[in-house]
């Protein structure tokens, strides 16, 4: 774009600051001062232009233009220069110069929040513009990415298995169904008002059925993905248009294998097929199947029924699929990963275990939480207890170690953007891990 060197003034809320059409061309055409442009990057009005706002704020945010540093005062609120930064459509530049990319290995505790709920927390999810939603049994908090709290979502005590973002605006809830009541299900509901948009009905024989709805996953074409059981036949997965709630197909599940008790559902973009984990000790045993739902069919299958070979390899606790190396990554309740082959009959093939048990140094808590997996740009996170670690290379090493002092043990984590999230089962706090900026040479 051709930029002018003419230096240009504003009058924000009384103070005068001078500046220049490159200088404010770093804010990008999106911004508050993009719009102030025409396409050849001249001002459109070229007397003093009078901005109501926060003069200070304006001030910090002129010098993040200018040198790319951020550098805030201790008289300034950070909510408030956030407040402001989004005025003028440069939350992106402030959250740059704050937080570098995503990084476990160089993740920072930022913040911690406490005392939102009376019960333990079921699962935490991070949103995709920076925020998260916590369920705590029937109550689900939404916040946004400065942790300010939206109206919360309430179940009327009905309980929630599952929480996923369908945008920065909407969200999902699975829950159980109620007896006598004909509630549960799945829903959609406004993440800024928390008011229920509609709710995603299963249709059986041609007739309305009220079921429970457990594990939840998205796929980029707009699916949605849950697990359900119902009263009469509908034990499976359903699968929906998140944009028009309307049902788009039923996979039943098989004789033998437990579809609807599902407690991890991952779309697979590179294969097509929905990866459905069924662990101990919701089951006996573990049953771990790919769907292909193109052709109706279950296309790969594990489960550990009939070649145990120790007490550990039974306790599965979760499971994630691996596209890159075509496998599926195991934990078990010693936080020993292991590996199954997706090149490989499920029938036949074994976990190939590698032990973390030796790496276990503090002291076991009275109520452990079941790890939790995670997969994000190329890294692999694994809760335990109090701790989450960050595995690293093909031959997955472990690298660091998330870890604070009070909390008690990490029930839930979830990873998005540029922010880890990470559930406490005690004292109802969750706390955010972001990564440093590099440092300036």
């Amino acid at each position: 774009m051709g930029l002018s060197n003419d230096r240009i003034r504003f009058n924000v809320g009384g103070r005068i600051f001078e500046t220049t059409a490159t200088t404010l061309a770093n804010a990008g055409r999106g911004s508050f001062f993009g719009a102030l442009f025409d396409e050849n990057w001249n001002l459109s009005q070229p007397e003093d232009l009078f901005i109501d706002r926060n003069p200070d704020c304006f001030a910090v945010l002129l010098d993040l233009l200018r040198t790319g540093d951020l550098n805030i005062p201790p008289n300034i609120p950070e909510r408030l220069l956030h407040k402001e930064a989004m005025f003028y459509g440069l939350i992106d530049h402030l959250r740059t110069a704050k937080w570098g990319p995503f990084d476990g290995n160089r993740l920072h505790l930022s913040r911690s929040v406490t005392g939102i709920a009376p019960g333990d927390g079921t699962a935490i999810r991070a949103g995709p513009d920076g925020g998260c939603c916590v369920a705590h049994g029937s109550v689900v908090h939404v916040f946004d990415w400065m942790l300010e709290e939206h109206p919360t979502i309430n179940l009327d005590y009905q309980r929630v298995n599952d929480v996923g973002w369908v945008d920065s605006g909407n969200i999902v809830l699975s829950a159980c169904e109620r007896l006598g009541r004909g509630d549960g299900g799945m829903g959609l509901f406004s993440s800024s008002s928390g008011e229920l948009r509609y709710k995603f009905q299963v249709s059986h024989d041609n007739q309305i059925k009220s079921y429970s709805a457990g594990a939840l996953s998205f796929s980029p074409d707009s699916k949605i993905f849950t697990s359900c059981k119902g009263r009469s036949n509908e034990y499976g997965i359903g699968v929906w248009d998140q944009i028009t709630g309307k049902q788009l197909d039923f996979f039943y599940e098989s004789p033998g294998w437990s579809l609807g008790d599902a407690d991890k559902l991952q779309w697979l973009s590179g294969k097509n097929c929905l990866l459905v984990a069924t662990l101990f000790p919701r089951k006996d045993n573990c049953y771990i199947s790919l769907l292909d739902f193109r052709v109706k069919n279950m296309v790969w299958s594990w489960s550990d029924i009939g070649f145990l070979t120790t007490a550990e390899e039974k306790r599965v606790r979760d499971a994630i699929a691996m596209e890159e190396s075509n496998s599926i990554c195991v934990v078990n309740e010693f936080e020993d990963l292991g590996f199954i082959d997706l090149r490989m009959d499920g029938g036949g093939s074994s976990v190939r275990w590698s032990s973390r048990s030796r790496l276990m140094k503090s002291k076991m808590p009275d109520e452990p939480c079941y790890p939790k997996l995670a997969l994000h740009e190329g890294q692999l996170f694994s809760s335990m207890n109090d701790s989450i670690s960050v595995f690293c290379g093909s031959d997955w090493v472990l690298t660091s170690r998330l870890k604070r002092s009070y909390g008690g043990s990490i029930c839930d984590f979830s990873i998005g953007g540029d922010r880890l999230f990470a559930l406490h089962s005690e004292e109802n706090v969750f706390d955010v891990w972001e990564t440093l900026p590099p440092p300036i040479i």
